[in-house]
């Protein structure tokens, strides 16, 4: 028994939900993979934050077609497919995506699309290259915090070496005189 009207209606405005709150698309081959395997897929991805979806073509066509920021992934729709719906964090997906493709062997990245651009695998090895939103995050509060650090480093130096060339004044001057004195003395 097929779908009926109603639910493929329901299929496709919830892809259209997903679509919306997701800023990268991967489109991933799954031939060949059991549900088990296609279940760890979709709990990789949930852990890093993403969906991964598996529904027929037309659907997702369907899906795209109204939305031009989606509209290039219509080149991919042929074959089986699942779709990774990536909300922020595109190294993390990713990683977890080459992760589990290393270990079934049976999947393949065919592309995706961001912004309303189709993405070659060149461009998805780039963003995966990308900090993580953690490692931004990390990197702005290390140099937030550098800059206060080394202002009360010099702070702090200003009266330290003020006070060591204070103390120096006198044991020179000392020494001086005393130079002065010895040379007086042998003339």
């Amino acid at each position: 028994m097929g779908r009926t009207l109603e639910n493929k209606k329901e299929i496709v405005a919830d892809l259209e939900s997903l679509l919306a709150d997701a800023q990268l698309a991967l489109v991933v081959n799954f031939q060949g993979l059991s549900v088990a395997e296609i279940t760890q897929l979709r709990t990789k991805m949930y852990e890093v934050g993403s969906v991964c979806k598996v529904t027929k073509n037309t659907l997702m066509g369907i899906a795209v077609k109204e939305q031009s920021n989606w509209q290039p992934m219509s080149q991919f729709l042929n074959g089986t497919n699942a779709f990774i719906l990536v909300k922020d964090n595109f190294p993390g997906a990713i990683k977890a995506y080459e992760e589990f493709q290393k270990v079934s062997k049976k999947t393949e990245l065919r592309g995706g699309v961001m912004e309303g651009r189709a993405l070659s695998l060149q461009d998805i090895q780039a963003l995966k290259d990308l900090p993580t939103k953690e490692e931004l995050m990390a990197r702005i509060a290390g140099g937030i915090k550098a800059v206060p650090t080394k202002l009360a480093v010099g702070i702090n130096a200003v009266p330290k070496k003020l006070a060591v060339g204070i103390n120096e004044v006198p044991s020179k001057l000392v020494r001086a005189i005393k130079a002065v004195s010895e040379k007086d003395q042998a003339a």
